[in-house]
C-alpha cells in the first residue's frame, strides 16, 4: 500500500455503527467552516472596559468552589481567582493547541494533498491558530500573568506527541478539547461572567464542534484498521495523557496570585467532592466515547481513574 492508498473505511463498522465515507465528513464541515468561521479581532469588543462585580469563569467552575477554603475569602477574592483562572485555562488551552497542530501537520504529511480530508485539517489548523491569539490576547487584556504548565510536563508532552500514534493523536485531541468544550458550553450563556470572556468562549464553542466531529471520526476509522500493537500502545499514552491533563489543568500559582496558601489551596481542592465531580462531569462524554472505541481497557483505563477524569 503506498502512502497516499485508504482503505474504504464504509465497509467497517464499530461497537457505534458503520463508518462514514471520510471525504463526506470532510466535505461537511468545510462546509460548517464558510458559514460559521469568526474572526476573534474584529468580532469581540477588546476595548470596553471589565464590568465590576462580574465573574471571568463561573463560580461553580472555579477549583476551590465550595471548599472551607472558599468560605473564607472576600467576594473580591473569590471574583479575583476566577479572573486567574481564567488566564490559567487560556494558557492551557494554548499548549494544547499547539500540540494539536502539530500532531495534524503529522497526520497529513502521507495523506493526498488535494482531498478533502486534508483541506479539513488545514481549516482547523487555521482554526487553532486564531485561538491561540485569541486566548493570549485575553490573558492580556485580563491583566494577569500567563500560566504555563511545569516544566516536566510540558517536556513529557514533547515525547509523547513524538511517539504517539495515529489513533493515539486523536484521543489526546479529544481530550484536550471535550472537557474544555463542556465548561465554555456552561459559560458563554451566563450573565454573570464578563462579556468578553461570554463572547471568547461562545467562538471557541461553535468553532470547536467541528474540530470534535473531524477527530471522533477519525479515531473510530483508526481503532478499527490499527494493529493490535497500536491499540494498546494508544490505551496506555492516552490513560498518561489523562493524568498530565488533569495534573496540568488549573497552574497553582493562581492561589498565590490571590493571597492565598498554595499548599492548602491544592490540597482542599484535592479533598474536594464537588471539583472531582465536575470534572467527572465534564469528562463523561468523552470517556462514554472512548469506552465505547475500546480505550479504557485494562492499565490504560486505571491511568485515566487514577487521573481523576473517569469516576
Amino acid at each position: 500500500m503506498t502512502p497516499f492508498t485508504e482503505p474504504d473505511f464504509t465497509r467497517f463498522r464499530d461497537a457505534l455503527g458503520p463508518l462514514r465515507d471520510r471525504e463526506q465528513v470532510a466535505e461537511r464541515l468545510l462546509e460548517s467552516s464558510r458559514r460559521h468561521s469568526y474572526d476573534p479581532d474584529t468580532e469581540l469588543d477588546w476595548d470596553a472596559p471589565f464590568e465590576e462585580g462580574m465573574w471571568f469563569w463561573p463560580p461553580e467552575l472555579v477549583s476551590l468552589y465550595g471548599t472551607p477554603l472558599w468560605r473564607r475569602m472576600s467576594e473580591e477574592q473569590r471574583l479575583d481567582l476566577s479572573r486567574h483562572e481564567a488566564a490559567s485555562l487560556a494558557s492551557l488551552g494554548i499548549w494544547f493547541e499547539i500540540i494539536l497542530m502539530q500532531l495534524l501537520v503529522r497526520h497529513v504529511y502521507d495523506k493526498p494533498l488535494t482531498s478533502r480530508h486534508v483541506r479539513y485539517a488545514l481549516t482547523e489548523i487555521a482554526d487553532e491558530c486564531r485561538h491561540s491569539m485569541m486566548f493570549a490576547r485575553l490573558i492580556r487584556r485580563g491583566g494577569t500573568p500567563e500560566y504555563p504548565v511545569p516544566r516536566v510536563h510540558h517536556n513529557l508532552a514533547r515525547v509523547l506527541k513524538s511517539v504517539s500514534t495515529t489513533p493515539g493523536s486523536f484521543a489526546a485531541t479529544l481530550l484536550g478539547e471535550e472537557v474544555l468544550d463542556w465548561m465554555q458550553r456552561l459559560t458563554f450563556p451566563d450573565e454573570r461572567v464578563q462579556p468578553l470572556v461570554r463572547g471568547v468562549t461562545r467562538i471557541h464553542v461553535i468553532e470547536e464542534a467541528r474540530h470534535v466531529r473531524y477527530a471522533r471520526e477519525e479515531l473510530r476509522r483508526q481503532m478499527v484498521t490499527a494493529p493490535r500493537w497500536e491499540r494498546e500502545f494508544t490505551r496506555l499514552s492516552c490513560g498518561e495523557a489523562a493524568r498530565v491533563f488533569s495534573v496540568c489543568f488549573v497552574n497553582p500559582g493562581v492561589y498565590e496570585a490571590v493571597g492565598l496558601d498554595r499548599r492548602e489551596a491544592v490540597a482542599q481542592v484535592r479533598a474536594s467532592g464537588h471539583r472531582r465531580e465536575v470534572m467527572q462531569a465534564g469528562a463523561k462524554r468523552l470517556t462514554d466515547f472512548l469506552d465505547d472505541v475500546g480505550l479504557l481497557r485494562g492499565p490504560g483505563r486505571r491511568l485515566w481513574r487514577s487521573s481523576g477524569l473517569l469516576a
